[in-house]
Parts: structure tokens; sequence; C-alpha cells
């Protein structure tokens, strides 16, 4: 009747933000991958992975989509109620689809929807200052959030493809203190995505919450990739921040296991993987 109580003496307990704060605070690398099914996300789990997102990403590798523009609320539940069942230990994040955030009570709907109907714990948004008064009413509600800047892929047909954000120094300065805002706005995570490494330090220095990154240095608090990308799944041109875990390996949970193990000893992301 008491799963959490039961888990807790589990080897490795299930992670919660107190873990990851804790992770952040102790210089502890945090490994995050997505994940869109039950099976592989059994595999995520045994392999030691801190946190599991249900990206939107699913638009691109599961639907065929060029964007995640056309994701649903309800693409994210059934994606999340499937991961929900084959994770043990893993932290579950569910992506907020494209416009499904737009004010405090269509955000505040859809994120009880993703927690009670798909099993996350979490609820990721993109967006900076915009997003401000959104995050701090889903705080109030006591919906824990993750804060995604830097390249937004939502809003890849407003800022014209796939680029590198932060680049020039006042879009650094101006990311950072969205970072600083929306911490104090009661976000719990920051996600930042294609930014140069300078930036992911200092931003990740700048903040009590913990900061993953994708393509964003390697000294932020922790690294997330996209799990078929790792796999070796994803054909044609891939992100400069990819690396193929596949090669070498026997298993895909073999694959996902030296990506749990590179991101803990720092040796992934490579200088070959980020961005100046």
């Amino acid at each position: 009747m008491y799963t959490q109580l039961e888990q807790r003496g589990m080897p490795q307990p299930p992670v919660n933000i107190a873990t990851l704060r804790k992770m952040k605070a102790q210089g502890e690398p945090i490994a995050c991958l997505t994940a869109y099914d039950a099976s592989y996300a059994a595999l995520v789990d045994a392999a030691g992975t801190d946190l599991v997102l249900i990206g939107d990403s699913l638009g691109m590798v599961i639907q065929g989509h060029d964007t995640t523009v056309p994701v649903t609320v309800e693409d994210i539940i059934y994606h999340s109620r499937n991961v929900a069942r084959g994770l043990r230990r893993a932290f579950l994040v569910a992506d907020m689809p494209f416009m499904s955030y737009t004010e405090p009570g269509q955000s505040l709907d859809n994120a009880v929807r993703l927690m009670q109907e798909g099993g996350a714990m979490m609820i990721k948004l993109e967006g900076g200052d915009g997003q401000i008064e959104i995050v701090e009413h889903l705080a109030r509600h006591d919906i824990p959030v993750c804060a995604h800047l830097g390249l937004k892929p939502q809003s890849v047909h407003k800022i014209g493809g796939f680029r590198v954000q932060g680049r020039e120094p006042d879009q650094a300065e101006e990311m950072l203190a969205s970072a600083k805002r929306l911490q104090d706005a009661g976000a719990d995570i920051v996600l930042l995505e294609c930014v140069p490494n300078e930036v992911g330090q200092i931003i990740t220095q700048s903040l009590d919450v913990p900061v993953i990154g994708i393509g964003a240095g390697p000294d932020v608090d922790g690294q997330i990739l996209v799990l078929y990308d790792i796999l070796d799944i994803t054909q044609g041109r891939t992100p400069r921040f990819v690396r193929n875990f596949q090669e070498g390996c026997t298993s895909p949970l073999q694959a996902i296991g030296a990506f749990v193990e590179a991101v803990k000893d720092r040796s992934y992301p490579a200088p070959e993987h980020c961005f100046s």
C-alpha cells in the first residue's frame, strides 16, 4: 500500500527534487535521458539514469515530424504513462507541448493532466521571462517545474532554425537574468540547450537549483540526450553535442550504461561536443 515507504528500502531509493539538489551541492553529475515507452524506460532505469524526460522530441524521433510543434498533450500523456510503468528509481519529467501553456489556467489544467494521467513528477516548459507568471502559478499549486532556456525547439520557426543561443554578450546576460527570475518564480530545475560553454558555466554557478544541459558544455550540473541519438537509431545528420554510445557496445543496456558512466566521470561532453 505504502509504495513510497517500501521504495526507501531499495539499494538506490527513488530520485526526487531533494536528491537532485543534493547532487548539485555535492558536485555529483546528474545523468538524464529521454524515453518514450516502457521497455526502453526499464533499460534507462536499470542503467542508473537519474532523470527521465518524456520529451516532445517524440514528434521527431517517434512520429517522424520535422519539428516538435505537432505534438499534443494527449501524445505526451500516452507516452508518459507508458514510461512511468517502466521506472522504479528515475525521476520522471514530462514536456508541456507547443501552445499548451499560454496562460495560467490552461497551464495548470494541462500540468495536472500530465501528472494525474501521465504519471509525471515534474513538467517542463520552454520560455524565458514570458513564462514567469506561468511558473509562479504552477509553483503556487505545488507543481514542480523545469524551465527550458537557450535553443527552444518549439520556437524553431520564430528563431529561424536550430541555432546556438547566447553567443552575443547581451543575449548571454539576458539568459542569465531570465534563469534567475525563473528560479525565483519557483522553477526547480533549469535546462539549457545549445549554448556556449561559458554561458552554461556562469548560469550553473549563479543558480541554487540544478542546471541540466544539452549542448551546454561540461560545467552544468547534469547532461541530457535523446535516447535514440545515443543508441545510433537516429539517421542523417545529428547535432554536434550528440555522441554515439552504441559504438563498441553489444546491447542497448550496455550503451545506456556507458552514457551514464561518461556523464558521471565527466568524460562526456568532450570538447568536440561543445560550443564556444
